[in-house]
């Protein structure tokens, strides 16, 4: 075995030990830089998961904030909103207002699963305040209601009389029937 290296001259044997020296010290620092690079690289993907984690975390907040619309929503939706003209009338003569008429408009699908039903009527020599408490009135009824036309005109030579014409709309959510139903 130690036979080829003795047979080779000095200056051979000096060139292979500076060569095993200098590979030697290739593979001494290769081993702490790689064992660096692959310490680096599980940093790097543990920082990944740490921040793909965190993602999640703040989206369930999103999410649990989403569901509670759509929960409020569907709340909001369960009750069957009344019929527009007999739901209005009492909330004006409780604030004193003269509804002159009331004209239901035709219904109005939206989607698939909601319908508008619409009226306007009409108010004749109203105040603001009693007006204004009227529409607190018809928001804070519970129903998806919503006004959704407003004409007031001053009455000449009187002071806070006015005559109102507002358009106000209900919705109601329809169900729809479940994918493969056999309903019609």
């Amino acid at each position: 075995m130690a036979g080829p290296i003795l047979e080779m001259s000095a200056r051979e044997r000096r060139l292979l030990g500076t060569l095993g020296a200098a590979g030697a010290l290739v593979l001494l620092l290769a081993v702490p830089f790689g064992l660096d690079a692959i310490v680096r690289s599980s940093a790097s993907d543990n920082e990944e998961l740490r921040q793909a984690l965190a993602d999640v975390q703040d989206a369930r907040g999103r999410v649990r904030e989403r569901q509670a619309k759509k929960d409020a929503i569907v709340l909001r939706y369960a009750k069957k909103a009344p019929s527009l003209a007999g739901y209005l009338e009492p909330g004006a003569r409780q604030q004193k207002l003269e509804v002159t008429d009331s004209t239901p408009l035709p219904d109005v699908p939206h989607g698939k699963r909601y319908v508008e039903h619409a009226t306007n009527i009409h108010l004749k020599k109203t105040g603001m305040l009693a007006f204004a408490k009227f529409l607190e009135s018809i928001e804070e009824g519970g129903y998806p209601v919503a006004v959704n036309r407003l004409n007031i005109r001053k009455r000449s030579g009187e002071n806070d009389s006015y005559d109102i014409e507002i358009g106000v709309s209900s919705y109601d959510r329809t169900e729809v029937a479940p994918a493969g139903s056999s309903k019609p």
